[in-house]
């Protein structure tokens, strides 16, 4: 999303670090937007293909990630694909877990070290469900559009037209309460999707992986 881009640039400035911006083809590669259980392994690959040649280049002798202890413990095939490449993990080799990632940047001031977790908009696809650039953009205005209304632990779920928002479950209440519920119909129309629907569940984080434990169908 551009807003991340922004955010990324942002924050390099502020650690006083080199931001170079790498253009990567993940979408010409339909082992990649037929979306299998192991998308992410396909991504990934894409990723470290491109990433480790320029630090070849630039004389580094790794590429190294965010990965981080918890990480570890979730269905994550891009993983596997960033080792076969040599990436190295420094906060998941040093056991550092998300909730403490967060206390060491708040500790070294960074503003951002309270933001909630972006995980890329392909994970707002059920699996099986082919992913296009029109769809990837039509997620995204759709979280912006919440997210300027002051939702900021949120997903927006896509599954073929409908658009399925997730919320805190303790926010629920007050989503449906205090927002223009009609208005948030009409801008997720105006962005491609027919239905707009709300998750009583709520959201938590790994949800998308819960076909692979329970024998949820996969869409073919």
């Amino acid at each position: 999303m551009p807003e991340e881009l922004e955010d990324a640039s942002f924050q390099a400035a502020q650690i006083g670090i080199r931001h170079q911006i790498v253009q990567t083809k993940e979408m010409d590669n339909p082992n990649y937007t037929a979306n299998p259980v192991n998308r992410c392994y396909f991504c990934k690959s894409e990723l470290h293909d491109t990433l480790k040649p320029l630090a070849t280049q630039l004389g580094y002798e790794y590429v190294v990630d965010g990965v981080n202890a918890d990480d570890l413990r979730d269905y994550r095939p891009g993983i596997q694909a960033a080792k076969e490449r040599g990436v190295r993990s420094p906060l998941a080799e040093l056991g550092v877990t998300k909730a403490e990632v967060r206390q060491i940047s708040q500790h070294l001031g960074l503003s951002w070290w309270d933001k909630p977790a972006q995980p890329c908009l392909s994970s707002r696809f059920p699996y099986g469900e082919e992913i296009t650039v029109g769809k990837l953009q039509r997620v995204g205005r759709a979280e912006i559009y919440l997210r300027r209304l002051g939702w900021q632990s949120l997903r927006v779920r896509s599954v073929d037209d409908t658009a399925r928002i997730e919320l805190p479950p303790a926010q629920i209440k007050e989503f449906v309460l205090t927002t223009d519920l009609q208005a948030i119909i009409s801008a997720f129309q105006s962005y491609g999707f027919v239905y707009v629907t709300l998750d009583l569940e709520g959201y938590r984080s790994g949800k998308l992986n819960q076909v692979l434990t329970q024998n949820v169908p996969l869409k073919v």
